[in-house]
């Protein structure tokens, strides 16, 4: 699968149930190939593996990932955590058998650039900040997507 990453998690740790008092790292990221198509993946293992992996592309890189696990994704549990997605599965990382490859987007297909830009989500289910200002009370409570955009950055 060739990709640009469009999102990516920080490395997070939780103790290994099958080895107690050892502890078992994961991250994810979402890659996306096309407008309308983009995918979650997970990678689990050994800190030091994750890590590496992690440190080795950051968002806007475009990855080639080889021999990855097809996996039925569990949307209520998953989606908590990470972007919705089109796909009803996932991608698993093996320390063993999955190999990632970073590239240049322009190497590998500068079609990919522009999907960094593309929301992930419906045009017709966002909220602006104007709606949530005007309907604050109506909304409370609720989980809501939210389209803005930055205007400055500072300490």
């Amino acid at each position: 699968v060739i990709g640009v990453v469009i999102g990516k998690t920080d490395v997070r740790s939780f103790p290994d149930r099958k080895n107690i008092g050892a502890e078992r790292f994961t991250f994810s990221f979402t890659i996306r190939d096309s407008p309308t198509y983009f995918i979650n993946v997970q990678s689990w293992g050994r800190e030091e593996y994750i890590r590496s992996l992690s440190e080795s592309f950051r968002v806007g890189d475009c990855v080639t990932i080889e021999n990855p696990l097809i996996q039925s994704k569990e949307a209520e549990r998953e989606e908590k955590f990470n972007p919705v997605t089109p796909s009803g599965y996932k991608l698993l990382l093996s320390e063993n058998h999955s190999v990632v490859k970073t590239s240049s987007c322009y190497d590998t297909d500068t079609r990919l650039l522009s999907l960094l830009h593309l929301p992930v989500k419906d045009p017709q289910d966002y909220y602006s900040l104007g709606d949530i200002v005007a309907n604050g009370q109506s909304l409370h409570g609720r989980v809501l997507n939210v389209l803005a955009a930055v205007m400055a950055v500072s300490e």
